[in-house]
């Protein structure tokens, strides 16, 4: 039996010691079908941006009604996918924003990164830093004031969910990193970030109204969630961002609590900028806006497109509606005077007043302009800007860092030049019908069943200007190499396995490359954990055929491997969605040029219905429905998503979170925990602080710090990523709290026969829990167990500590 495997059976017990004093929660729906009003919403005070804030009020004092107005409303017809018009009386040259969280999306000559998805895998956080300043880079040289992203919602609930590969990961802790990381490199690089989609923004299906056959408005879905669930399990990734300092956020399609998340005051107002301190603006993603006023006095503070539909020339919600409402007394203008406030603040904080570059035409949205006054006050640049610079190396790294290797029988991996290679699989190709993903529907899949899947569809997509598919980078190796390759790229055929190899010769080739992929786009979710393509029957069909064969999945999620234990299935290798490099980071990774070190950011499971606890909220009744309010989400799991859910309920995984294999070994010892918070007596409430951007302040003072010795046992060099999860008590009466959570990771290369020393630092929030009563974070009394491993059920070493 594998030390891997061991280890996963000794986490069990542990698990399964625990779950007997877990709390019952009984899960209560009418608890879920308002949300609490919390009005007015709170001014900004340009908190740590106290001399751009001073700016931004001389700046709006100078404006006249109609032209605050023009601040916060989106204009559609313009250079970009998003437009705030000029306002040339002042010398404002308006706002740019540009999809999306890993490209600007229509773009010329724009690089196309790794997936959020992937960038979770690779559990570097220097990497992810590198990814955001540079994808910050290009936005500006671009001309965009404002990139859309980075994506914390969807979180993961389920892994069906169609834009969980735009985010990170279903842990929060790992996300909110992520976050902070990709905003704090953006910002740097002078662009303004937007974190979305805010909030429990869980499915595409019915993420907006429509209209039923007897034409009855059906509203979009309600994802219901209580409270200690919101704040430890979804907010808590927006908690990190809001503390990177991150310019907006874009508020979701979804109603929340029965209420829509762009008009929910508890929400907006309550959550986001009275307790996080959030003092830049919300956005509403693109029509979003139901309601003029009461959106307005919700916390909204910019309304996108602007008019009522997509990119038309409806008349807005907003708008002349908001002057007005200013001139009829309805609304205040001290709340206007609030919201173009907090747009141009994050404008001058990061100087986009001085010499911005001007607007690249071919980046945005010019083909559908029509008629629109304010065309000739853009700043234009004619020519197409390249603005990739050496990015693909960035690019290259980080897409083989966040590529996983699950299964590696007798070192089947790396590939050590064989002579000959068969490549099979309707994913390794180039693209049949063009390099730009964009389609929100999943019957898209069909256009690209003889190429490559180097990243989703929708408006996270990008419009790659190459892509290196794996059977070029394939060729070019194995030419280096004096190795045949020989390949088929009909799924169809391969899955017959009575005529599918008889082109192949020699036969059967030392080792078969399969290639599987799974569509995964906005608009739609996965009606399947299975990848596309009868993929099943693929695996199969070669694995019958050759003794080595070894699977890759580009996916934008979790896949269900049935095929996973078949003896002749050698090695699994899950490269995600990789970006424009695709085929050499997987290169990279098969020949040994880099030991792999991706960890799973999720957990693949046995089948799809292990799943079922966290669905999508979907059925025929719901599809036939004539009840406006039918569709609820009652997120009853609570906090107990993706690992938490399995570690809780002793369930059996194929493979957990945080796993991956790597061509070298790694032991773990001497686990420490230190008090380094002097000699500072530590309470269970927090000290009463002024909040800041990110909440009470106090709650990231470092409590305790946690070290942990890591020794490469192997013969090569390679990148472990130890990980720390603590188990937090259970509280009485409510959701029950998961058995371990994810506290602290870090990735360190070591060298052969070497040590290396990690610390993790826990913050205050990290011990604490969400007192519902209290409406405060509490650290519990008891006893909290550090587990210390290299997976979160390859524990290696536990401590345990008493904080109060």
């Amino acid at each position: 039996m594998s030390s891997h495997r061991k280890n996963c059976i000794y986490t069990g017990l542990l698990v399964m010691l625990k779950v007997v004093t877990a709390q019952t929660f009984s899960w209560d729906h009418s608890l879920f079908t308002t949300s609490p009003p919390v009005y007015p919403s709170p001014a900004t005070a340009g908190i740590g941006w106290e001399i751009a804030f001073a700016q931004a009020g001389a700046f709006v004092a100078n404006l006249t009604l109609e032209e605050k107005v023009t601040l916060l409303t989106g204009v559609a017809q313009g250079p970009c996918i998003g437009n705030i018009a000029p306002i040339p009386r002042v010398g404002f040259d308006g706002l740019c924003l540009q999809d999306g969280p890993l490209s600007i999306r229509q773009a010329t000559y724009a690089s196309v990164f790794p997936a959020g998805l992937t960038a979770a895998a690779s559990w570097d956080k220097g990497l992810i830093y590198n990814r955001g300043l540079y994808l910050g880079a290009e936005f500006k040289a671009k001309g965009a004031h404002v990139a859309l992203g980075p994506v914390a919602g969807p979180l993961g609930r389920s892994g069906y969910a169609g834009r969980g590969w735009e985010g990170f990961s279903p842990d929060p802790y790992l996300t909110g990193v992520a976050m902070e990381q990709t905003i704090s490199a953006m910002q740097r690089s002078g662009v303004q970030a937007n974190a979305k989609h805010f909030i429990g923004n869980e499915q595409e299906t019915q993420r907006n109204p429509t209209i039923s056959q007897n034409n009855v408005t059906i509203e979009a879905v309600s994802s219901n969630i209580d409270d200690r669930t919101m704040h430890e399990l979804y907010m808590w990734p927006f908690a990190n961002a809001v503390r990177a300092g991150v310019a907006s956020v874009m508020c979701s399609y979804n109603r929340l609590n029965s209420s829509y998340s762009c008009q929910n005051s508890k929400a907006l107002s309550g959550l986001l900028k009275e307790e996080l301190g959030f003092q830049g603006y919300v956005m509403s993603d693109w029509g979003a806006v139901h309601a003029g006023v009461a959106s307005v006095e919700a916390g909204l503070d910019m309304n996108m497109p602007g008019p009522i539909g997509f990119f038309t020339t409806e008349p807005s919600f907003w708008g002349s509606n908001l002057t007005m409402a200013v001139g009829n007394g309805t609304l205040s203008e001290v709340r206007v005077d609030d919201m173009a406030r907090r747009i141009m603040t994050p404008y001058f904080h990061l100087r986009q007043d001085k010499d911005y570059p001007p607007i690249d035409m071919e980046s945005g949205n010019l083909n559908i302009l029509g008629v629109y006054p304010y065309l000739d006050t853009f700043k234009f640049e004619t020519a197409n800007v390249d603005v990739r610079q050496t990015h693909a190396q960035l690019i290259r790294e980080l897409a083989a860092a966040g590529t996983v290797l699950l299964k590696n029988i007798d070192n089947a991996l790396p590939l050590k030049a064989p002579k000959t290679i068969g490549v099979f699989g309707n994913d390794i190709g180039d693209p049949t019908n063009g390099l730009y993903t964009l389609s929100m529907s999943t019957n898209l899949g069909g256009n690209y069943e003889y190429g490559t899947l180097a990243v989703g569809g929708g408006s996270g997509t990008g419009r790659l200007t190459y892509i290196v598919t794996p059977l070029d980078a394939l060729k070019n190796r194995a030419a280096r190499d004096g190795s045949l390759v020989q390949y088929l790229l009909n799924n169809t055929l391969i899955s017959d396995p009575s005529i599918a190899f008889q082109s192949i010769a020699p036969s059967p080739p030392e080792v078969c490359l399969v290639f599987l992929k799974t569509w995964a786009a906005e608009g739609d979710d996965r009606t399947t954990l299975l990848a596309d393509w009868n993929s099943t029957a693929v695996v199969e069909s070669v694995a019958s055929y050759c003794n080595n064969t070894v699977v890759i999945t580009h996916t934008g999620g979790p896949n269900i491997m049935p095929w996973a234990n078949h003896p002749n299935v050698t090695a699994i290798v899950a490269a995600h969605f990789p970006g424009q490099e695709s085929g050499n980071s997987l290169v990279d990774i098969l020949y040994g040029d880099v030991n792999p070190s991706g960890k799973l950011p999720y957990t693949i499971a046995h089948k799809e219905v292990d799943y079922a606890f966290a669905d999508i909220t979907n059925s025929t009744d719901l599809q036939e429905t004539e009840d406006p309010n039918a569709w609820q989400s009652d997120f009853k799991e609570g906090l107990l998503i993706d690992y938490r859910h399995f570690d809780y309920y002793n369930r059996s995984v194929l493979y957990e979170f945080g796993f991956g294999l790597s061509y070298t070994n790694f032991s773990m010892s001497n686990l420490s925990i230190r008090n380094v918070y002097g000699n500072n007596i530590i309470t269970a409430r927090p000290l009463p602080a002024a909040i800041a951007p990110g909440g009470n302040p106090t709650l990231y003072d470092v409590l305790f710090r946690v070290r942990a010795e890591i020794t490469n046992t192997g013969l090569v060099a390679g990148a472990a990523v130890p990980q720390l999860y603590l188990s937090l008590p259970q509280i009485a009466g409510e959701t029950p709290t998961p058995v371990k959570v994810l506290r602290g990771f870090e990735k360190v290369s070591v060298q052969p026969a070497q040590s290396t020393t990690v610390s993790f630092d826990l913050m205050r929030r990290d011990i604490s829990y969400w007192d519902t009563k209290q409406q405060e974070w509490i650290i519990a009394p008891g006893t909290i167990e550090a587990q210390a491993g290299f997976s979160s059920r390859d524990i290696r070493l536990v401590a345990s500590f008493s904080p109060l």
